[in-house]
């Protein structure tokens, strides 16, 4: 049997759960795959995490170093996110270059950071216009079963409030904790036929006909958003998926809470 045979007889699977309020993995549409943090999971690292959401794994390091602002910014710090999708994660990826699934990626993990100002830039400036730190996020994809996004925005989060700055080994003060302020999470929806089902595995996302990401914070706040897909949320759709957003945002800000 070919695999594009394959992947119809599955999609239609999934489908038919779908109609009937089933997933093929058990779980009910509104229910998250388990979350399991591991902070520190890098010593080498100035702060790191391993996420596992269900079999998707992701792997955040932090890296901080001094360097300088940039010109429209003189005084803040400066923020850097990279993911990197490795051929073991899925069949689907290959070495070489960034994919566009890499890219895109990185993007909607920084906007997420950035638009709940997660972390203080400003207060990672030294000197205005002329040294501030530097902070790297690194995400290294080590297993896609699905909903990556979600797994790398938890697992940024995990290991930024695992980060500590090391002023003294660059002689710049005392190293401390990195000031994290908020703590954005994005939930990922899609529509599968007429259900919408929450943290998506490969297979969903592979027959879905839309997806939506909202991102929250702990104050209330949508900070975030991204569409994707042809199929079509209506505005009813939209404000209860927020509503669900909130909820399971609050779950996984609770379990970060919960880390040492």
């Amino acid at each position: 049997m070919s695999n594009e045979v394959s992947t119809e007889i599955l999609a239609t699977h999934v489908l038919d759960l779908a109609k009937s309020g089933k997933r093929l993995d058990g779980r009910a549409l509104d229910e998250m795959r388990h979350l399991h943090i591991t902070p520190g999971y890098v010593t080498s690292a100035d702060g790191s995490a391993l996420v596992e959401l269900g079999d998707t794994k992701v792997l955040a390091g932090i890296k901080l170093e001094p360097g300088t602002p940039f010109p429209d910014t003189p005084n803040a710090g400066v923020l850097t996110t990279n993911a990197e999708i490795v051929p073991i994660a899925s069949p689907e990826y290959e070495p070489g270059p960034p994919s566009i699934q890499s890219v895109e990626l990185s993007r909607v993990v920084d906007r997420a950071i950035r638009a709940a100002e997660a972390i203080d830039l400003k207060g990672l400036c030294v000197t205005p216009g002329e040294k501030c730190w530097t902070c790297f996020v690194d995400l290294h994809i080590l297993d896609d079963s699905g909903n990556l996004t979600d797994a790398a925005l938890i697992a940024a989060m995990a290991a930024l409030r695992n980060a500590k700055l090391p002023a003294e080994r660059f002689e710049l003060g005392e190293t401390k904790p990195l000031d994290v302020r908020h703590f954005p999470i994005e939930t990922t929806f899609v529509r599968i036929g007429d259900a919408i089902v929450v943290d998506p595995s490969s297979a969903e996302e592979g027959t879905c006909q839309g997806r939506l990401t909202i991102a929250t914070d702990e104050e209330g706040n949508v900070v975030a958003m991204q569409k994707a897909k042809v199929g079509a949320f209506s505005p009813q759709d939209v404000a209860e998926l927020v509503e669900r957003a909130f909820v399971h945002g609050n779950k996984v800000r609770a379990a970060l809470g919960q880390l040492g």
